[in-house]
């Protein structure tokens, strides 16, 4: 018993510690995005992510059996709505991803791969405060299953091949210049003229 008070004791110096030298940091440079989070920060906010977790949540199994429709379904899924921060290959290394605090994670790592189904669905689901991960799903059936499906494809983001993500490209978010760039390209494989050189013609 003696034993594990010392280590508490132990584990609360090192805290305070740790909290000091964070707060000193803060005070001295200021807050800003661009930095990397500490080790311990990391520490804690893995802790507090997994509390944030509903219990009933965290032993739960994917209910949604996985087919290759299911995959195809999450997979455009995610190339609609997560690949903005997270990249079409998971791995968070997009024009967002990198400039958010803390910064998008790498989901083919363990940190993502050994979370529970229960888990990365209640992060679907729900979010994680403090951060840019925002909370998906609205409480209805439909919600629930399209996360759930979600987690299937990021069980599968390790073996993401080179064809799907070039067909996930087609569904990514695209600007009103992409669009019309796309357009153009299409025109011009298919043995029409893009707009702009008409456009050109015609002046």
């Amino acid at each position: 018993m003696r034993r594990w008070v010392i280590i508490v004791v132990i584990l609360i110096v090192v805290t305070l510690v740790a909290a000091v030298i964070s707060v000193a940091s803060i005070v001295r440079y200021g807050l800003s995005a661009h930095d990397h989070p500490t080790r311990m920060e990391k520490v804690i906010a893995a802790q507090l992510r997994h509390w944030a977790v509903p219990s009933d949540l965290r032993k739960l199994k994917n209910p949604v059996p996985l087919t290759p429709e299911i995959l195809e379904e999450s997979r455009a899924h995610f190339a609609d709505h997560c690949a903005l921060c997270h990249g079409n290959d998971g791995k968070g290394k997009t024009e967002m991803g990198p400039h958010m605090y803390p910064h998008a994670p790498d989901m083919t790592l363990a940190q993502t791969q050994d979370l529970s189904d229960g888990e990365l669905f209640a992060i679907i689901e729900n979010g994680i405060r403090l951060t840019g991960m925002p909370g998906w799903g609205n409480g209805n059936a439909e919600s629930g299953r399209a996360s759930w499906t979600l987690v299937h494809f990021i069980r599968h983001l390790p073996k993401v091949t080179p064809e799907e993500i070039s067909e996930m490209e087609k569904l990514n978010p695209k600007s009103p210049e992409e669009w019309q760039e796309m357009q153009q390209e299409q025109q011009f494989l298919e043995g029409g003229t893009p707009a702009a050189e008409e456009h050109q013609h015609e002046h």
